[in-house]
């Protein structure tokens, strides 16, 4: 499938799922042609499609309320984009808003059933996590890999553990977790994320991170997936391309923390 075709099925599946499908406790609100999504206890997340159809002083106005209605709650909120979006200056005006840039990521989509052959490992066992223990061994591995805290994720996959659609799959090393990953499939669309995938820099380069991919992959394709999602760093990107992932944009959160 060609870049375009492949970021038209995202843009029509994959995207709106971040407010249509959402965890327990979330609430919706729409304003305009943006989506607001937040929680009691969670950072909110903002979002909508690729054409907003405002620009100029209305699109400055519709930037403000969200971030007023988050200030007034004193959560914070991540508004992301993506660069084949219009109106093309809104991170400028995200930014002119308050709003810091949190870096920016490659969306690389791939076909699920082109990505699992099996990758020969020694001494490295690749499993699927299935107790608190082995979630807080997920956590404190991607923590030391990432270089920011990650016990947030404990949460989350806790809160999961009985949800089919979230698996975490772990490497291990002589009982130790060395890299961690998870697949999030999103229900009723033809997608599933890969997220995490962050291996100890002592263990990089021995085919990890593929087998982590190859993993997910085939769990994608026994639940009818057909397409694999990533929003990837620089490190990770070449991996991925050369298993045949296809660049077709990046993303970028901007977020606004009252405090």
């Amino acid at each position: 499938m060609t870049a375009a075709a492949l970021l038209s099925a995202f843009d029509d599946q994959a995207r709106p799922a971040e407010w249509t499908i959402l965890d327990p406790g979330a609430e919706v609100h729409r304003d305009g042609p943006v989506f607001r999504v937040h929680w009691p206890r969670r950072r909110g997340f903002v979002g909508g499609p690729p054409d907003l159809g405002v620009t100029g002083p209305e699109l400055d106005e519709l930037i403000a309320r969200q971030r007023d209605f988050f200030t007034a709650r004193d959560q914070g909120v991540e508004w992301k984009t993506w660069s084949h979006d219009t109106p093309t200056d809104l991170p400028e005006r995200l930014v002119a808003a308050g709003f810091e840039s949190e870096g920016r990521e490659t969306v690389l989509i791939g076909l699920a059933e082109e990505m699992t052959a099996p990758v020969q490992l020694d001494g490295i066992v690749i499993r699927e996590a299935v107790d608190e223990a082995d979630v807080h061994s997920l956590a404190a591995t991607a923590t030391e890999v990432f270089g920011r805290e990650h016990s947030w994720l404990v949460d989350r996959l806790m809160e999961k553990k009985d949800d089919p659609n979230v698996i975490a799959v772990i490497a291990e090393a002589d009982g130790k977790v060395v890299s961690s990953s998870r697949i999030e499939i999103v229900p009723g669309t033809e997608f599933a994320g890969l997220w995490g995938g962050g291996t100890l820099a002592e263990w990089r380069g021995k085919g990890i991170y593929r087998a982590l991919v190859a993993h997910r992959a085939r769990l994608a394709v026994e639940r009818g997936i057909k397409y694999l999602q990533v929003d990837a760093t620089e490190d990770s990107r070449p991996i991925l391309e050369r298993l045949g992932f296809v660049a077709v944009t990046t993303t970028t959160g901007y977020a606004w923390n009252p405090s």
